[in-house]
């Protein structure tokens, strides 16, 4: 027998794995990439993660698809920011259940607890997600942690998960997780919450922007992560790298949506839109070496895609910032 979990990485998904793994069940850990969970590749701690709770590990990349079916049109409609949980839980049931067959699996498990999450894991919202799954007639979705408050699945019912040993949490509160950790011995798992940037003010806040002006499409959901946002007269985005990190991710940023502007000297990297005007142009050149260390008594040569425009910084940095779009920038 085998199972497809649906694996964050963080302490409940893991859990659910330790559960049904402990009952001599093969389980495969799919991490499904909607683009939205950080910064950083964590795959590799993912994989590890996995491999502690008993699991294999799959990725499954489904950005382009998240983009067009769910992030903008969501059937139960937002969180407090741009989070369409309940839509985006139910959308990745249907990608594990349409990869049962492929992986052999016989069912679906999940870390969600009723009662945890106060949008997409209240105990209506978990049935409106089976719904969005297909799988209120299948049953073949399994929440381990929560399984005896809930009606049983077609894996409890049919006797290949022996239901007396799942559980019955309910609620935010993690003491019973952490009851179960130290007799596992895990010492490293990700802390609880968190974790998807559409629940994120300020991220959110950078979508709503964006789309006033332009359509949002794959490119743009690392864009956002990163950097100083700024919205140009003439309506062009720009976007300066604060430190290393914000260089080094938009410098992996490649699309015909955008151009570089490069420095004569250390200081940030920034992305602007193409197409943009001579106007918004010379004033992007302007903002990006204003971040550098420069003097307002000089001038320098900023490339700007395949230009060069000679220009002076602002003499504060307040000056920038009233071209900045947010708060936070």
């Amino acid at each position: 027998m085998k199972a497809i979990s649906l694996f964050s990485g963080g302490l409940d998904s893991m859990i659910a794995i330790k559960l049904i793994a402990d009952q001599g069940i093969d389980v495969i850990a799919v991490h499904i990439k909607t683009g939205f969970g950080g910064t950083k590749d964590v795959t590799d701690i993912l994989a590890e993660r996995a491999k502690m709770a008993g699991a294999e590990f799959k990725v499954i990349d489904v950005r382009e698809e998240y983009l067009q079916k769910i992030l903008f049109n969501p059937k139960y409609g937002y969180g407090k920011n741009f989070n369409p949980c309940i839509d985006c839980h139910g959308y990745m049931f249907r990608v594990a259940k349409g990869v049962m067959e492929e992986l052999g699996a016989s069912f679906v498990v999940s870390g969600e607890v009723v009662g945890q999450r106060p949008m997409s894991q209240r105990a209506d919202a978990l049935k409106q997600v089976s719904a969005l799954a297909d799988d209120k007639e299948e049953k073949l979705i399994l929440r381990p942690l929560c399984a005896k408050l809930m009606e049983p699945s077609r894996p409890e019912l049919e006797g290949w998960v022996d239901r007396e040993k799942l559980l019955d949490i309910s609620g935010r509160s993690r003491e019973r997780q952490m009851v179960l950790v130290d007799e596992y011995g895990w010492e490293e798992y990700e802390s609880p919450g968190g974790g998807c940037l559409l629940t994120e003010a300020h991220y959110s806040d950078r979508i709503r922007e964006f789309i006033k002006h332009d359509t949002f499409e794959l490119p743009d959901i690392d864009l956002l992560k990163y950097g100083r946002h700024f919205r140009l007269p003439d309506g062009a985005k720009l976007v300066v790298g604060r430190h290393q990190e914000d260089n080094a991710g938009l410098e992996k940023i490649h699309s015909d949506k955008y151009i570089p502007i490069r420095l004569p000297l250390a200081g940030p990297f920034s992305l602007m839109s193409n197409g943009a005007t001579a106007e918004d142009k010379a004033l992007a050149a302007k903002l990006a070496i204003t971040y550098a260390r420069t003097s307002p008594q000089e001038t320098y040569a900023v490339t700007v895609g395949d230009e060069t425009i000679t220009v002076s910084p602002f003499a504060t940095k307040s000056e920038a910032q009233a071209y900045f779009f947010d708060a936070k920038a």
